[in-house]
């Protein structure tokens, strides 16, 4: 069983982190969840649900929810060793943390603590159009080591419902990290 943080921040698309996080859980990973405050508050309007009862459905054990300005949770430290780290939705702002070092929060600080040990960083980004300050801000975070995942679905695979849009995604995120899912979209070519 592999552990992984899935974080969630202000951006929209807070459907991304929740999925994610109930397909490690599906595959038999342990998942610990951070949401940020305006992360919390983007799903409450987005979803109609709070962080807390998302977490509570997927069977997410409180110890490994943790609030956002926690800096001394355990995953704010590199010898809390996790198999990867996934901000899904990752704001803009976020971005421009990580990538100059700054820790406004614990989601922040867990970025960084993921690129300085080596470990595996997905930010699926959702935002758009993007401004030169952003793109420099990624191409750095890419050269550092982090996977840039822009929350882009496709629609090769035909989607026929707002859930085909956001497993498309999802299933992009858990390839990222090497996890075994059976979301089962892929590319199957043109005829």
């Amino acid at each position: 069983m592999a552990k992984y943080l899935v974080c969630i921040t202000g951006a929209s698309g807070s459907v991304y982190g929740i999925r994610t996080m109930k397909a490690l859980i599906s595959a038999g990973h342990e998942v610990h969840g951070i949401a940020s405050d305006w992360g919390a508050k983007t799903m409450q309007e987005e979803t109609g649900r709070s962080f807390a009862s998302w977490s509570a459905e997927l069977g997410l054990p409180e110890k490994n929810i943790y609030a956002p300005e926690n800096m001394g949770a355990l995953p704010a430290s590199g010898s809390f060793k996790l198999d990867g780290t996934i901000i899904a939705p990752c704001s803009v702002s976020s971005i421009g943390a990580i990538v100059s070092g700054i820790s406004l929060n614990l989601i922040h600080r867990c970025a960084q603590v993921a690129l300085k040990e080596g470990r595996p960083l997905v930010l699926a980004l959702r935002e758009t159009p993007l401004s030169l300050p952003v793109l420099r801000n990624l191409c750095t975070l890419a050269e550092a080591g982090a996977v840039i995942l822009p929350a882009c679905p496709a629609f090769y695979h035909t989607p026929q419902s707002m859930d085909d849009l956001i497993d498309f995604v999802v299933a992009k995120i858990l390839d990222r990290l090497f996890v075994a899912n059976n979301i089962g979209i892929s590319w199957r070519g043109l005829k």
